[in-house]
């Protein structure tokens, strides 16, 4: 599409966008002249009529027609959000966040431009119309591969994250073994130490002497096994300081990975050109409202 600057795939769906606007805008039209032909073959059926009858046919009149104008505005602005939908809901399995800026809507140049188009693909009746059965979903938003490269990293990073939330998990269990281990640990000494103390008042000199070498055998085999806990603890807090590290690493890369993807996207034709529909639709709308107050000055 030359005038518009789409490839040819998004000039067929512009056109069948198009296609499906005029006919809803004909079918409406049909019915207000429906309308005006019913006040016909209803009122008019004298040759004269008071001032008073006339004004209240006439304001049947402008209140059926202003009922047909305000439900095509209504149906109008949510077949829009509809269409929206389908192409925000695309972008999302991309990761992609569309915006879209409703001041240019109301561009009168890309407006004129939109109507001349519309007018050059639909001049004729003999046309070729594209079919609309079977017709595919619209395809994801891509431009040069970046977009799909942009994705794949963003997977990679989203696995390296899950790989390192399940070792940070795995550490954090292996350190609340070890503090629990100790724990125990530090407890038996106290009992032993209890022991020791009601022993040394029960047993004679002798007896205490090899107790207490017993209990500083224990002791020295208790320091060295709570020395090892505690070597083993210090291993597990550098193996999960490393972890959280890594893990907000990742995190900032998934983050960057995002915010590229989405920057590129912004620069992408397609993603101008869409803005520019919005645009175009907008700028009607506002024209439609505005030729309604030159014929509703009260409203």
């Amino acid at each position: 599409m030359a005038e518009l600057g789409f490839n040819e795939h998004h000039q067929n769906e512009v056109i069948n966008y198009m296609r499906f606007a005029r006919s809803k805008r004909a079918l409406r039209l049909k019915t207000i002249d429906s309308c005006f032909q019913d006040l016909k073959d209803s009122r008019l059926v004298e040759e004269t009529y008071t001032a008073d009858e006339v004004a209240e046919m006439l304001e049947g009149l402008r209140a059926v027609v202003r009922a047909e104008v305000e439900t095509e505005l209504i149906n109008a602005a949510h077949t829009n959000v509809l269409l929206l939908r389908q192409l925000f809901s695309q972008a999302e399995k991309f990761y992609l966040r569309l915006q879209t800026d409703t001041s240019e809507l109301e561009n009168r140049e890309l407006l004129e431009q939109v109507a001349e188009f519309e007018k050059a693909e639909f001049k004729t009746t003999n046309k070729k119309t594209n079919q609309e059965t079977n017709k595919p979903k619209l395809a994801p938003l891509n431009e040069g591969g970046v977009s799909e490269l942009l994705q794949k990293e963003i997977s990679r990073l989203q696995e390296e994250n899950d790989r390192l939330k399940a070792r940070l998990r795995t550490i954090e269990s292996q350190a609340t073994s070890a503090l629990d281990e100790k724990s125990k640990m530090e407890q038996a000494l106290k009992d032993l130490q209890k022991v020791q103390g009601d022993q040394q008042r029960a047993l004679g000199a002798q007896e205490i002497s090899g107790l207490e070498d017993t209990v500083a055998a224990l002791r020295a085999d208790f320091q060295h096994a709570l020395s090892a806990s505690s070597a083993t603890q210090k291993d597990l807090q550098e193996n999960l300081v490393t972890a959280k590290h890594d893990l907000l690493r990742v995190q900032e890369q998934l983050s960057q990975a995002e915010k590229e993807l989405e920057k590129k996207f912004q620069q992408t034709a397609a993603y101008r050109n869409m803005k520019e529909i919005l645009t175009k639709k907008n700028e009607q709308i506002k024209e439609i409202r505005k030729r309604l107050r030159k014929y509703e000055p009260d409203e």
